[in-house]
């Protein structure tokens, strides 16, 4: 008897869409990136975390123009609440433009590395406000630059200054996560809420119980911010951490500041000579299993 041909397992989306696919959906992104990457000759990056909300200070200031117009002179109570957001906007967009300034500084300085792979190549979840910055900066440098996102059903799609071949989509946060810490020599952590939070803690952690074998800089950018929303002091007062792990945070207020802890730590610990290992697959075997 005739009948419709049963697709083979690795082309039946039917199957690889289930349940017990699952395990398969993880290991593509796992390899999928991982091929990318080779492809793309990157051999370590440097992620830009903060938030999505912050916008260009040329989008802000376009924003507050247009509520005084619509508010006049004179506003009332609710009318006021929203100019005192757009003047927080207009604030908080310098974040934005020293996110971008950084990732161009830091882009520029790589450029003039001589190393047979890319090195330190800027990277962000992709998204808009500091991710858009970061990847921006990296973008007007001429240089590369990773945009690692997430598939939500509430998000908005990556930013246009992703550069080709290197936009790359997530289902699960812990392998976004993953490929995150996976080819990271530093971190720059602006700004931001609980995702900003979590990706930071997630990274510290894992330096804390040695589960990065690497050198890894964190940087926190923006103390006026910072000293208002994390205090780890009663942590170690309280037993919980000890006084090295409250050093595993640098702080930054410029972003030629950061722009040279950047360098000196890179410079330091991420340029000396290739291992043979490192030299056959550039940014692997960095964590312990």
């Amino acid at each position: 008897m005739g009948g419709m041909q049963q697709p083979l397992a690795y082309l039946d989306h039917g199957f690889l869409e289930g349940e017990d696919a699952r395990p398969l959906r993880i290991l593509a992104e796992y390899l999928e990136p991982l091929s990318r990457f080779k492809a793309e000759n990157i051999q370590d990056t440097v992620v830009f975390f903060g938030s999505a909300r912050v916008h260009s200070r040329q989008h802000a200031e376009q924003a507050l123009e247009r509520l005084h117009r619509k508010f006049g002179d004179r506003p009332g109570a609710e009318e006021d609440v929203h100019l005192k957001r757009g003047l927080r906007a207009v604030e908080w967009s310098r974040y934005y433009e020293d996110a971008r300034e950084l990732a161009r500084l830091l882009t520029e300085w790589t450029a003039t590395l001589d190393a047979p792979h890319h090195r330190f190549v800027v990277t962000s979840g992709g998204g808009p406000g500091i991710m858009e910055a970061a990847n921006r900066g990296a973008h007007e440098a001429g240089g590369k630059t990773v945009g690692l996102n997430i598939k939500l059903p509430f998000e908005q799609g990556p930013n246009r200054y992703i550069s080709k071949g290197l936009h790359f989509e997530f289902h699960y946060f812990f392998m976004r996560k993953f490929w995150f810490a996976y080819l990271a020599k530093a971190l720059v952590i602006f700004p931001g809420g609980f995702g900003t939070l979590d990706e930071m803690f997630e990274i510290l952690t894992l330096m804390q119980t040695e589960k990065l074998q690497k050198q890894i800089q964190v940087i926190l950018y923006g103390t006026e911010y910072w000293d208002q929303m994390l205090n780890l002091e009663p942590m170690v007062e309280w037993g919980a951490i000890g006084e090295k792990d409250v050093a595993l945070l640098k702080r930054a207020d410029s972003p030629r500041q950061a722009f040279e802890l950047l360098q000196e730590h890179l410079t330091q610990h991420h340029l000396a000579p290739a291992t043979p290992q490192e030299m056959r697959a550039p940014g692997i075997a960095k964590t312990r299993s």
